[in-house]
């Protein structure tokens, strides 16, 4: 007889977990955030220094899990802490479908149909921006607001 109580026990716990997490995920809003919504890229030094010798930086899968929100990271000029941009990883006279490749050592990518693209000629968002922290680090803002 005990044993039969301890499994009626735990099968009416589990049954109440059960109706319990279906009631929580019933209620629960479908959300497309993904991971942190500003990343930390690292050192204006070091990167400035890096996308100078290297290129602009390709990061794939910033903002969406499918890859069409891939970001390219920029500087230019001679003062680190300055001069930054970001651009979608596709060109501004395409679609976010027509993802690009970067070319080693340059500052050029291929686009879908073999067309080779200067930096500037990527699209540009208006959801996405670098942000520079005291001189001294760098980020990418996801949050989709402007910079004052």
């Amino acid at each position: 007889m005990p044993v039969l109580a301890g499994i009626a026990f735990f099968a009416l716990f589990f049954l109440g977990l059960y109706f319990a997490a279906r009631f929580i995920n019933h209620k629960a809003s479908p959300t497309s955030k993904i991971g942190n919504t500003v990343f930390e890229v690292g050192h204006t030094s070091s990167l400035a220094r890096g996308i100078k010798e290297s290129g602009p930086m390709l990061f794939p899968d910033l903002k969406s899990p499918d890859g069409v929100r891939s970001i390219v990271l920029d500087h230019a000029g001679s003062d680190d802490a300055t001069g930054w941009q970001v651009y979608y990883a596709y060109p501004a006279d395409s679609t976010p479908s027509c993802l690009v490749t970067h070319v080693k050592k340059t500052r050029t990518f291929t686009d879908c149909n073999g067309r080779t693209l200067q930096v500037e000629q990527l699209d540009r968002p208006t959801d996405v921006h670098p942000l520079v922290e005291n001189r001294v680090k760098v980020y990418i803002d996801l949050r989709g607001v402007t910079n004052g």
